[in-house]
Order: C-alpha cells, then structure tokens, then sequence
C-alpha cells in the first residue's frame, strides 16, 4: 500500500502539466503558437509528451504502475483472507489473565457439574447468539467474529481498482465539449460545431451520437428589488430537439443543472451573454455583413467585449472592437462605458473602427473573439484619438473616408452548451458506492476474539475465566462485555428464544 500511495501521489503530481502547458487535443492553435514562441522549450516539450500529458507515455506508465499496484495488494490479501475464513478461532490460551480483557468468578456450591460442561454450553450459546463463531474444546471454549473486517478492506482496494478502471475509460472514449449558440440558431452534434472539444485517445468521430438541439427561446430573469439587484433568479432555454438522422423534434426545457440526456449524451446550459446585430455595408453600399455578433461578459452587469470582422468589404476590409451595454449609463463614446444593470434596458454598442487592404486568406483559423490588427489602421480623431462611436438599436453611422456604414438592429442572447459523455461514469460511481460501503464496514465492524475456560482451584471449587482480545486499535466495551459474560455465566441461565 506504500507503494500505492506514493504512485497516487506521482500521479496527481503528473497530471499538473496538462493544466499548466496547452493540450494539442484542446488546443492545437496554442501549440502551435507556443512553439513559436518558445522555439527552444517548444521542440523540448514537444518530445517529453508535455503537449499531450495524459496519453504520454511516462503519464500512462504511472497510472498502470497505481493499477499493478493495487493488484499486487489485494491478491496476497484475498488468499490470507479466505484461509482465515476456514481456519477455526485460536486455541484457548494457557494464562487467560494476561489478556487485555480478563474476569474470573467462582461458581457458587453445586452451580456446576464435575466437568463444567454446563457453563460451557451457556458460554457456547451466549457467544453464537451474539454472531461469534465457536470452537468447543475440553475444557473450555474459543470464539471469534469481526470478519467483516477485512472484507470491508478488501472491498475497498477493490474498489479503487474499479474506480481506476471507469477513469480509465472516460480517459480513452469520453469526451466534453461547448458550443456557443445564439438564439434561434441550433447546434448539431459534430465534429465542426464543436468551439473546444476535450477527447480522449481512443474516442472516434463514429461515437458521437446523432441529435441536434435548436435553441426556440431563452428567458432571463434577475432581481431588480434594493436586495442581491442583479442576482440571477432564472435561466431557462426552450430547445427542440431532433433525435437520429431525420428524428422528429420534441419540445424540452434546458436549465442550469437540468441538463439533457440523449441517450447517454449529456448537454448542459452552462453560461449567457448577449449577440447584438448588425449591418455593415461597405464604401461602395453592398452589404458585407448582416447578423448577430457573439459579446463575451465582462462583469456581472454583463457588459461584454467583441469584435466585428468584414473581410469581404471593399475597397478595404473592416474591423470593429468595442463593448456591448446592456443597460449603459450613458451612450457619449467619450464617455467611460458603464453597465448598471445584467439585463437590457438601455442597450448600446460601442465601436472602434480598423481598415485596411484585402488579405491574402492562408487558411489558418482564427479566434473570432480577438483582432488580429496585422495590416489595419484604426482610425483616428484630428487630435489622433481613436474615432469610437455608439449605437442603440436602429442606429446607423456613417463610418469616415467613404469605408461605408454600420448599423445596430438589435441584439439577441445566446446560450453556451456544454455536450459530453462519459461512458466509465456508472463504472466508476459504483465503484465509490463500494468504497464508501467498504470503508464503513472496515471502521465500524470491531474483530474480536473471547475465550471462556472452567478451572479447578487450589481450594477445589470451579472457577470460571473469560479473556477478550480486540484485535482493533480501539478496545472500548471489551472490559464490559468479558464482566458480563462471566457474571451472567456463574449466575442462573437465562431464557433464550
């Protein structure tokens, strides 16, 4: 077990990298830049498995070296265990006095036969009555229970060896991933849908189960007394829900920590913002983008950063960063960008403007929630401060320079989903079930061992002696429970039924 312990130790110590250093399965764009970044630490990293810490090799090595382990633990133990089990309770001991529990009484005149043997089988009964198991000899009888005991340890390692092997298998076919979806839009489960996705080695594309969920309506509610303003108090997302390639959808409420379950896929409502809309049309008044822009929150007021990509304008690509309000303050840009309360009551769009040629597309992605401002200028006041204008629903600005027009129509919410399955899950919950249950009877059941033995004295009347040994550190009730089985055997027979 010290070496288990010392191998469960490695293993949390191992899995610290993979929080610290970004995964390729998670995040290969970071790597990548990483590398980059670190062009000497990078290839280093690289080679060791730091950017895929739990398959590398050195990770898995610990976690099989924990699980040989274990085994090697408990196997040993079974064989003693079940030798234990057909083997008889020990012999009476020669000097029961020495033992940690010990009363003598002298039979009273005629309380016993020549041979005790009556004392004896009031012992024997009195013992299998309370589940000891009972050896009769000569002269005096051997008893023990509390196997339990190491039953209940057993049950434990085992446990942990299960429990081992449902994480195992979340490791190797699990996964978990989100998705942000803006209301009225819908998310279909695969591969590209998918904004992060977390999978382990042996998890394919075939596995992932077939259903789309389509967001109808999310309702948000918070507090607006002088008590917790702000709080939330109700978040809720109507949802259809398409089961299977061409699955009839069925209406279902999405709320946080209500989540779906579609046949074993879970998906959960996991976080809110806001998306406001626009129209840009660009310096020779086409459109060159219309539709909701996902903000990310902030602060809990919700006032949310973003950004606006046109690539497609002409003559000049466009670009705008700025903050989504949901209850501005006020709407001079001039001003500093407040929002005084989560929900939108007084909503606006503040925006900066960048420009500049067309770009050679590489086909590299991009995080569409931060500017890249390689090749754009951002336009500027005579006084050269930023030029950042603000928009309510339904109001256009006409950018500088002819670059064209914004226009804010709106704004919708939108929902982030949290899709995943974890197919060691019931494994290892079981497998806890057993432990916790293994681990009470390992601390509660006491082993016990009681002999009871009738003597001749020098004076020549019979003299009974009862000895206990707990064989648990605490021995609390064993000098009571050896009192009173001696009193009660030199004392009438009681009634049993």
């Amino acid at each position: 077990m010290r070496t288990a312990l010392v191998l469960l130790f490695l293993l949390a110590l191992a899995a610290i990298p993979g929080s610290l250093v970004p995964q390729r399965k998670i995040s290969p764009i970071r790597v990548d830049d990483f590398i980059v970044a670190h062009p000497t630490l990078g290839p280093i990293y690289d080679k060791i498995g730091m950017f895929a810490v739990y398959s590398s090799p050195w990770f898995s090595a610990i976690y099989l070296l924990l699980f040989v382990s274990l085994v090697g633990c408990i196997i040993p133990r079974v064989g003693v265990y079940a030798r234990a089990l057909r083997a008889d309770p020990p012999r009476t001991p020669r000097n029961l006095a020495r033992l940690p529990a010990y009363a003598s009484r002298e039979a009273p005149a005629g309380g016993l036969d020549s041979a005790g043997t009556g004392v004896l089988d009031r012992a024997a009964a009195d013992l299998k009555s309370a589940r000891y198991r009972v050896v009769r000899h000569d002269d005096s009888i051997a008893a023990e229970r509390g196997y339990l005991r190491e039953a209940g340890n057993l049950l434990f390692h085992l446990s942990l060896l299960v429990l081992l092997l449902g994480v195992a298998i979340n490791g190797l076919f699990g996964y978990r991933g989100t998705s942000v979806v803006v209301v009225g839009q819908g998310f279909t489960n695969t591969l590209t849908q998918y904004d992060d996705l977390t999978a382990g080695a042996a998890f394919k594309e075939s596995a992932l189960e077939p259903f789309t969920v389509l967001v109808k309506n999310f309702e948000v509610k918070f507090e607006t007394g002088p008590v917790q303003r702000g709080a939330a108090r109700l978040f809720r997302a109507d949802v259809e829900v398409a089961e299977g390639a061409g699955g009839t959808p069925h209406a279902e409420t999405l709320e946080v920590n209500h989540p779906l379950n579609i046949h074993g896929t879970t998906v959960h409502l996991i976080a809110h913002g806001y998306a406001p809309k626009v129209t840009v049309r660009d310096g020779n008044g086409n459109v060159a983008f219309s539709g909701p822009v996902v903000f990310l929150p902030q602060d809990g007021n919700f006032m949310s950063a973003g950004v606006i990509k046109v690539p497609d304008a002409q003559p000049k690509r466009l670009a705008f960063q700025g903050l989504f309000l949901p209850t501005a303050v006020v709407t001079n840009a001039d001003a500093a960008p407040v929002s005084a309360f989560p929900d939108a009551l007084n909503p606006a769009l503040l925006l900066d403007i960048w420009s500049g040629p067309p770009k050679t597309e590489t086909g590299r992605p991009e995080n569409v929630y931060s500017l890249d401002t390689t090749g754009l200028t951002q336009s500027k006041k005579a006084d050269g401060q930023p030029i950042r204008f603000a928009l309510q629903p339904g109001d256009t600005y006409d950018l500088p320079d002819g670059l064209g027009t914004v226009t804010m129509d709106g704004w919708e919410r939108w929902v982030k989903l949290q899709v995943g399955d974890t197919p060691g899950m019931p494994i290892a919950i079981g497998a806890i079930g057993f432990a916790v249950f293994g681990l009470c009877l390992s601390l509660f059941v006491r082993p016990r061992r009681v002999w009871v033995r009738v003597r001749t004295a020098e004076s020549g009347s019979r003299v009974v002696e009862v000895g206990g040994l707990d064989r648990a550190d605490a021995r609390a009730g064993l000098t009571e429970d050896v009192t009173e089985l001696a009193d009660r055997l030199v004392g009438e027979p009681r009634e049993r039924g």
